[in-house]
Order: structure tokens, then C-alpha cells, then sequence
């Protein structure tokens, strides 16, 4: 894959190489822009020297949490994703044997996908369907059903993530964003 949504040709080169990065990125995209959610996985490679689900997972809490919040922190909560990215990589190592692309690859279906993305911590249902829609448009693993489990994400259009493959699609992607935050404003 040749993932662009850092708009930094080293983040997105971590993405392209690390599923778990990838996983990492999804996650800390909450409250937080989205280039900047998917750099996460660049910082923790740089600080702590891997991705290593298994190595992060059994990090010192208190240090992994002090490199998390190293400026420019990896996320603007960086305690507590920290916290929340080593309970993710406790369950790629304990459910997926560390390797964070058999949630995706083993899947019998779309549902299960779903199912699989939703039981990780920091994924509501629709950050599982966003990240269902990445899997099939970026990653190209299309279980059956696919389309059904993403629901309006696995559109073609500007709505999510999944569609940023360039800079001009990640500004369509926020001014959609942006007219949906306006448009919810205006109605409640």
C-alpha cells in the first residue's frame, strides 16, 4: 500500500510497513486531527525503537506514558492513549499472536470484521465502520459483506480516512467533515 494520509512521507512509510501502526493510527483518531492520530505510530517507532506489539504491551506504563507525552506528544491525551495503546497491543498479542492484520485478513465476513474492530479498545461502532471501509479501500481485503458492515464509509466520496489517498482528497475529506459538524450545529 502506499498510504498518504500523514502527508509526511516517513509516517505514512511506517503505515505502509507496520499493520500495527496502522491499528495505532485508527485509534488515537478522536478528538484529534487526522494526519496527526496516524503520526502516532511514527512517534512510538522513533522513541521507543519498535512497533513491536508485544514490546509495547509489556512497556513500563509510567515510561511508555512519559514518551507518549514527549512534544510533540502523540496525541493531545497522551496519558491516556498511551494507557489505551497498550491494552490494544495486549490484545494483538494475546488474541492475534502479534500480528495486528490477522483482525482483518481472518475474518470470515464483513460482520465479523466489524465485530473483530469493535472489540478493541477506543472502537465505537462507527470508528469500526470507518476502519472496515480503510481495510477495504486502502488495504484491499474485501470479506464478504464488506460494503453492508461500513456502511455509508464504504461509499465512494470524501466522508472518512479511508478515502484520503492524496492531499486533495484528505481536504475534501475535512470539508465534509465540517459541513456535518455545521449541519448537525444547525439542526440540534
Amino acid at each position: 500500500m502506499n498510504f498518504q494520509i500523514c502527508q509526511e512521507p516517513a509516517a505514512d512509510k511506517v503505515l505502509d510497513e507496520s499493520p500495527f501502526g496502522v491499528l495505532m493510527g485508527m485509534m488515537l483518531d478522536q478528538q484529534y486531527p487526522m494526519e496527526q492520530a496516524f503520526k502516532g505510530a511514527a512517534k512510538v517507532l522513533e522513541r521507543f525503537g519498535t512497533l513491536d506489539p508485544g514490546a509495547i504491551a509489556s512497556a513500563d506504563p509510567e515510561e511508555f506514558a512519559a514518551l507518549c507525552a514527549t512534544p510533540p506528544a502523540v496525541h493531545r491525551f497522551p496519558g491516556s492513549m498511551a494507557a489505551r495503546l497498550q491494552e490494544l497491543a495486549r490484545i494483538v498479542v494475546e488474541e492475534y499472536d502479534s500480528d495486528a492484520s490477522r483482525i482483518w485478513s481472518e475474518a470470515t465476513d464483513g460482520r465479523d470484521l466489524l465485530r473483530r474492530i469493535q472489540a478493541l479498545p477506543g472502537f465505537g461502532k462507527q470508528k469500526a465502520q470507518i476502519f472496515t471501509a480503510l481495510v477495504a479501500k486502502q488495504l484491499d481485503v474485501r470479506p464478504d459483506g464488506w460494503e453492508k458492515a461500513a456502511g455509508d464509509y464504504s461509499l465512494d466520496g470524501y466522508r472518512s480516512v479511508a478515502d484520503v489517498v492524496d492531499a486533495d482528497s484528505l481536504q475534501r475529506v475535512r470539508d465534509y467533515k465540517k459541513q456535518k459538524k455545521q449541519a448537525a450545529k444547525s439542526t440540534g
